[in-house]
C-alpha cells in the first residue's frame, strides 16, 4: 500500500470514528447553538464579498467543486453574492489547471463554466458589487421565484446546455419551498455531482420565541430532504462529507446522485 493509500484509508476510518461519536455530535452541536446566537456564519467574506455560510461548508464547496469539476453550478439564493463568487472562483482555478495541464493559454475574462445565481429580491447594491467582481463574467444572476414554473424552465434550458451540473439551495428555508426547489432543480445534477440543501441545520437549533420567519422546528429544508429522499433513490446523503464537517449548516444536506 502507498502512503497515500494508507492516509486515505486511515481517513475514511477516522471519519467513521468521527460520524459514530455521540458525544462529540452533542458537543459539536451545543457549540453551534451557542456560535448561532452570535450570528457566527454572518462573520465570514469570499474574495471580498459577504458569504452568511459556515467556514466548513465552504471548505466543502470548494473539495467538491473540485472533485466533480462541474462546468454549471446552479445557487438559489443571492444575498450578498459572497457564494457565487465562491464558486465562480474555484471555476476559474479549473479552467486555469485545465489550461496548465494542456499547455494552453486562456482568456481569464472568458469560460465555458458558468454560476446561475436565483434570487427573488436582487438588492441593487448587491446586483452593482457582484457586476464589479473580477469573477462577474462567470456569474448569470435572475431575478425571481426559485420555484416559478417559467423561471424553472428558463434554468433548465440552460441546463441543457452543460455536461457536469452542481446544484446548491438556499433560498427560502421553509418545508414547501425547498421541496419544490429539489423537485425542480435536483434532476438536473449529474451523477457523480451533488445537490446541496443548506439550512437543514434549522431542525436542530431551538426554536426562537421571536422567530418572524416563516420556517422553524419541523418546517424547514431538513425536513423537505427528508419527505423527498425516498421517492429519489438516485441521490444518498454523503455521510463523509458531513463527517468531516462535524459543524456544518447543511446537515443531511450533501446529497450525492449515485445513479442516473
Amino acid at each position: 500500500m502507498t502512503p497515500e493509500d494508507q492516509f486515505e484509508q486511515d481517513t475514511r476510518y477516522e471519519l467513521a470514528q468521527m460520524g459514530a461519536d455521540a458525544a462529540f455530535k452533542a458537543l459539536t452541536l451545543k457549540w453551534m447553538q451557542a456560535a448561532n446566537q452570535h450570528k457566527y456564519s454572518y462573520h465570514f467574506h469570499s474574495l471580498g464579498r459577504p458569504i452568511i455560510q459556515y467556514p466548513q461548508d465552504m471548505v466543502a464547496m470548494q473539495q467538491i467543486i473540485w472533485d466533480v469539476r462541474p462546468d454549471l453550478i446552479i445557487e438559489t439564493g443571492i444575498a450578498h453574492g459572497g457564494s457565487l463568487i465562491q464558486s465562480a472562483a474555484m471555476l476559474a482555478m479549473l479552467d486555469m489547471c485545465d489550461a496548465i495541464s494542456a499547455g494552453e493559454t486562456i482568456d481569464p475574462a472568458t469560460s465555458k463554466r458558468k454560476v446561475v445565481g436565483i434570487d427573488i429580491d436582487i438588492r441593487s447594491h448587491n446586483e452593482a458589487a457582484i457586476k464589479a467582481h473580477p469573477m462577474a463574467s462567470r456569474i448569470d444572476m435572475m431575478q425571481g421565484s426559485a420555484i416559478d414554473p417559467q423561471l424553472v424552465a428558463q434554468v433548465q434550458e440552460i441546463a441543457g446546455g452543460y455536461e457536469r451540473v452542481l446544484v446548491c439551495l438556499d433560498s427560502m428555508h421553509s418545508h414547501a419551498h425547498v421541496l419544490e426547489e429539489l423537485n425542480a432543480y435536483a434532476h438536473l445534477v449529474s451523477v457523480g455531482s451533488y445537490c446541496i440543501v443548506f439550512d437543514t441545520l434549522i431542525e436542530d437549533l431551538p426554536e426562537a420565541p421571536d422567530n418572524p420567519r416563516p420556517w422553524s422546528v419541523g418546517d424547514n429544508p431538513k425536513t423537505a430532504v427528508e419527505a423527498w429522499l425516498p421517492d429519489n433513490p438516485q441521490f444518498k446523503v454523503d455521510w463523509a462529507v458531513e463527517h468531516s464537517l462535524a459543524a456544518s449548516v447543511a446537515p443531511s444536506g450533501y446529497l450525492k446522485r449515485v445513479s442516473a
